[in-house]
């Protein structure tokens, strides 16, 4: 399916251009390997230019593109020194944005640290754990839906749908908000992309599609938080917006833009680890089937699918003082550095034969969930649940399951993303029921 990297002539080093125009991320993702092979061997400290944007009011400036593992998990441990406050994407944004789009992704500590051990309540391994049975459930559920046809678009019928729905069910959703919240985050995450934003070319057009987008999903959930008042439930919204615990709770405000965050972050990142897994596991047959012979391998597998897969490409971070020195580089403050997952987790000083796909790759120190520190993904042992309990009824259910095009690629520069995969497999019986993983 995918062209081999060693097919890929290595660009020059000075024609790599991460910003600007999308030029560099309609590539195929083995073009975009070996630029980033480029940059982490001639220069993982590079300076790249975003021309000024004056329809967005926005004026010429320039990032640090760290390519390398040691630089991306060092920038990682000094928040103090490195800062999402003042956002993480490669380009400002409106102060306003900041906290509605990306919620405490997008803020230090103190603030950080307050909504993390708020919202950490969702997410403690315990709690997860029993959640255990529903991930089962719907994984099994999603199964049935498409396993009588013998072929399926993989992402909209399959990854999508797994922490779409276990994300509505801990939010206490119903089912039928599925599709409008699907085609949202959709909206948000690939705004420039024209399949979700067909005016992609005009700005008032994207800032009006991503407001309308954000404000719909905040509408939703504050009506939700409303109702959850006089009736609470077992649920996320009623722990995060009804129960007070030590006094804490998020305001209306808070609990619209972290709902944002989780169907956005949470959806997208582990839909598009499933994904890119199958396309791995389809042009690596061997590893499929080593992994169906052996179910032992599926912590394994997991740690290797999210390194591969590097749904999230990068974050930015900005420099909080002068002097701040990495490697032998000094930056000055307000300067913006970008931490590339994806090169990071490709890096041939950490991972023995980068390139190659092995579910059972051990040890595995993949930043597919950020670096350690602040901003390490909460939401990383659902995630893992999900990727694990998935391909547990897959490779148990549909044997030969296999993708049988190419992946089509979502446009954008911060997710790893795929819109579609068309999928083909042996028909097999529903109601199999759930019990893999």
């Amino acid at each position: 399916m995918a062209t081999p990297l060693s097919a890929v002539p290595a660009p020059d080093v000075d024609d790599i251009a991460l910003a600007g125009d999308f030029e560099f991320w309609t590539k195929s993702l083995a073009e975009r390997q070996a630029a980033f092979t480029v940059l982490r061997e001639q220069r993982p400290i590079a300076r790249m230019e975003i021309p000024e944007m004056p329809e967005m009011g926005t004026p010429a400036s320039h990032f640090w593109a760290l390519t390398r593992h040691a630089d991306v998990v060092e920038v990682s441990r000094h928040p103090e020194l490195f800062c999402s406050g003042k956002g993480t994407n490669l380009v400002d944004m409106p102060e306003p944005f900041l906290d509605f789009f990306g919620s405490m992704i997008n803020m230090d500590d103190p603030r950080h640290a307050r909504m993390r051990r708020i919202v950490s309540r969702g997410f403690t391994p315990r709690y997860l754990e029993q959640l255990r049975t529903d991930v089962e459930g719907v994984a099994a559920e999603i199964v049935d839906e498409i396993s009588e046809k013998g072929e399926c678009d993989f992402v909209t019928e399959v990854a999508a749908l797994l922490p779409l729905r276990i994300i509505l069910d801990l939010m206490g959703i119903p089912r039928s908000q599925e599709q409008f919240v699907f085609e949202r985050t959709n909206v948000i995450l690939g705004f420039t992309d024209p399949e979700y934003v067909p005016d992609n070319d005009d700005p008032f057009a994207v800032v009006t599609a991503l407001l309308t987008a954000g404000q719909e999903l905040a509408t939703m959930v504050s009506e939700l938080a409303e109702h959850r008042a006089a009736n609470p439930g077992n649920d996320l919204v009623t722990a995060l917006a009804v129960t007070e615990v030590d006094g804490e709770k998020l305001s209306p405000q808070e609990l619209a833009s972290f709902f944002i965050l989780l169907v956005v972050a949470g959806n997208e990142t582990t839909r598009n680890a499933i994904a890119h897994g199958l396309v791995a596991l389809t042009e690596n047959r061997d590893q499929w089937e080593r992994w169906r012979a052996d179910d032992s391998l599926s912590p394994s597998a997991v740690e290797e699918i999210v390194r591969w897969a590097s749904p999230v490409a990068h974050f930015r971070r900005t420099v909080t003082r002068d002097g701040v020195r990495l490697r032998d580089h000094e930056f000055s403050e307000g300067e913006k550095v970008v931490l590339w997952y994806g090169s990071a987790n490709r890096d041939e000083a950490v991972f023995a034969d980068p390139f190659r796909f092995d579910v059972g790759r051990t040890p595995n120190e993949h930043l597919g969930f950020g670096g350690p520190g602040p901003h390490f993904c909460l939401g990383a042992h659902l995630a893992r649940r999900e990727i694990s309990v998935m391909y547990g009824e897959l490779l148990r259910r549909l044997p030969d399951l296999h993708a049988t095009g190419e992946p089509d690629l979502l446009l954008s520069s911060f997710i790893n993303g795929i819109k579609h995969l068309p999928a083909s497999f042996t028909p097999a019986p529903s109601g199999a029921g759930a019990g893999a993983g």
